[in-house]
């Protein structure tokens, strides 16, 4: 294709301006790299095209790692939420998870706002057909109208728009989310430069009219009266929040649902995508679950100024007649008025083992890929993934090397890692039982895990460093107090001990000792030791859980110190693994294709085997001693 228009030339050309895009975009710019973000559509940025919720379990771990590494999503939603809830506050600290229910419109506007004032960032609307490759990388894109944009590096973040397809009943038509275009021509140019691509598919279900509802026969379901925020900078809280609703379905939805199950496109044969196991459509869960009588129907508002409610539970891509016949079947929804139908929507994505840990290709250098394109579901898995890629192009710009999170530091290190090492054959969902070390992950302790990082790479201001070096010391400085303060058996501590339900003492013991009994708060302990100085509350919420849960933590961070050992032997780029003699079939060919960094990595491939593994030490040992 001729040029038509040259746009000029960039260190960061970010395209797809998507949870994925966004952060990317943003994190190249704050780190000082001229950055282009070209979007298909400037009003779909950061566009909600399904949930309009950010966070929950594992996710919303992620968006506090997304904060403390100086992203945008929690500073974003903090500010454009309708309501904000902590989940499993019955469980241990290691699963809390927030979820806020977003105003998707005002999210939208928010971070295209962000987007448009970030100095270092070029908003700019235009379809990207191909890439730019010279010299075996990549330099650049040309977009459908022929403008050229030259950059250092370039990070893909399409979404599910490639080669988009949406399916409702038996009609099938090329689109994005929600009718928007899709990029056809951009997946075709993947494959011609020798991407294995995949099928996916997701889906979305229908809208109602908030006035069509009977919420007599629904259950309110309010937030949090705490006041609670995803972002450590957050100060100023919404208070005014709106409820959703829960409802059920019904014997007669199951019925209507068995009754088409022919003129469903999951059954009919007209889905080729595989779809994702565990955020399954109604139609599907009848058919798996049939033993359940009812399964659980949430009512979310999609935000203040608009009538619309996302009918989370019901995903579908049934005909428009039973969808409307479905949605009447279920109690409070008798009258309801559909607005949108749910839809189906099958989509390009690039087999993630193609990549290395730091999001680049190891097929084209400098070309970076994030978020629904490697195969994730959901905003945070992409907005994860987004960050990670800006930073690593921004950082290749300048001649630094890549920032790996491993497991043990962060979700977003558990989810990459999977993606890299063990690909998916479904759209991939973070899920807290996928990290080994949930307990060190915690939604708590984000900023404890990952700040340092953020500011090493300068996207932390020196002035939020401050506050948590601040707080850091409180921390050690209070647990220290614990360990050297003893609680005495006066008459104010028995009181203490019985209001809170717990035995007596007959001996004093230090008050850290006394802070493992499971009933007992730091609050209690406070009222028996009061402590000289102000212990802000995020102080005292890690007091209590690194004293409490001090040996279970202990013995995560011993495992986690043999992980590092294993991630620190590093293995050779050009690595010939068919010189490696006694590895078996199977394991050469798995590391043949995914090139480990490390024998850690290695280890997770599935396929290898501790006995590879020693293998493999043994050679490069060998190799060492030779040189």
């Amino acid at each position: 294709m001729k040029c038509s228009y040259y746009g000029g030339t960039f260190d960061v050309i970010v395209v797809g301006a998507g949870h994925a895009g966004c952060e990317a975009a943003l994190a190249a710019a704050r780190m000082g790299c001229k950055t282009l973000a070209l979007t298909l559509n400037l009003d779909a940025v950061a566009y909600m095209p399904c949930n309009p919720s950010i966070g929950g379990p594992a996710k919303g771990h992620v968006v506090r790692e997304i904060d403390a590494l100086g992203g945008e999503m929690g500073k974003n939603i903090d500010k454009t939420h309708i309501q904000m809830r902590m989940l499993n506050t019955g469980k241990g600290p290691a699963v809390h998870a927030l979820r806020a229910q977003a105003d998707k419109f005002l999210y939208q506007q928010t971070m295209k706002k962000t987007m448009e004032s970030t100095p270092n960032l070029l908003l700019r609307q235009g379809m990207v057909e191909r890439l730019i490759i010279e010299d075996g990388q990549c330099k650049g894109v040309v977009t459908k109208t022929g403008a050229e944009y030259r950059s250092k590096t370039v990070v893909l973040t399409t979404g599910t728009y490639l080669r988009g397809r949406i399916i409702i009943g038996d009609l099938s038509y090329e689109s994005g989310p929600n009718n928007m275009q899709p990029s056809i021509n951009l997946s075709l140019h993947l494959k011609e430069l020798g991407f294995d691509l995949v099928r996916f598919k997701t889906g979305t279900p229908p809208r109602i009219n908030k006035d069509t509802i009977d919420y007599s026969k629904t259950e309110i379901q309010p937030g949090d009266e705490e006041p609670r925020a995803f972002s450590f900078e957050t100060t100023q809280f919404i208070t005014d929040q709106l409820p959703c609703w829960l409802t059920y379905t019904s014997e007669t939805t199951h019925q209507i649902i068995n009754q088409n199950l022919s003129r469903s496109p999951m059954y009919s044969g007209m889905i080729e995508g595989t779809g994702p196991r565990y955020c399954p459509s109604i139609e599907d869960k009848i058919v798996r679950f049939h033993d359940k009588p009812r399964h659980q129907i949430f009512l979310e508002p999609e935000g203040r100024v608009t009538s619309e409610i996302y009918v989370q539970g019901l995903s579908t891509s049934m005909p428009e007649d039973v969808q409307l016949e479905i949605l009447r079947s279920i109690p409070g929804l008798e009258h309801a008025q559909m607005m949108r139908p749910g839809y189906a929507i099958e989509y390009d994505a690039i087999v993630p083992t193609q990549l290395w840990p730091s999001l680049e290709t190891k097929l084209i250098p400098n070309l970076y890929t994030a978020g629904q394109l490697n195969g994730t579901s959901g905003y945070e898995e992409a907005a994860g993934q987004g960050i990670m890629a800006g930073i690593n192009a921004a950082r290749k710009v300048q001649g630094k090397e890549a920032v790996i999170l491993d497991r043990s530091q962060a979700y977003i290190g558990v989810l990459i890692d999977d993606l890299v090492t063990k690909g998916t054959n479904e759209p991939y969902r973070l899920l807290t039982s996928r990290a080994e070390y949930r307990l060190l992950l915690r939604h708590d302790n984000a900023d404890l895990r990952l700040t340092d990082i953020g500011y090493e790479i300068g996207l932390i201001s020196e002035e939020r460093y401050k506050r948590f070096t601040k707080k850091k010391e409180l921390i050690q400085r209070e647990i220290e107090r614990l360990y050297n303060t003893k609680a005495r058996p006066d008459a104010n501590t028995q009181k203490v001990l019985l209001n809170a339900g717990s035995v007596e003492l007959n001996n004093a013991i230090e008050c850290s000792v006394l802070l493992r009994r499971p009933e007992l708060t730091y609050q209690d302990i406070a009222q028996i030791a009061p402590p000289p100085y102000e212990v802000p509350k995020d102080v005292a919420e890690q007091v209590e859980i690194q004293i409490k849960y001090w040996g279970y933590i202990e013995k995560q961070m011993q495992q986690v110190d043999k992980m590092r050992k294993m991630d620190k032997k590093k293995i050779p780029a050009d690595l010939n693994y068919a010189h490696v003699k006694g590895l078996s079939i199977e394991a050469r060919e798995k590391l043949n294709k995914i090139r480990p960094i490390s024998i850690g990595q290695a280890s997770r491939i599935s396929g290898v085997t501790p006995a590879d593994i020693s293998i493999l030490l043994i050679y490069l040992e060998q190799g060492r001693k030779g040189a």
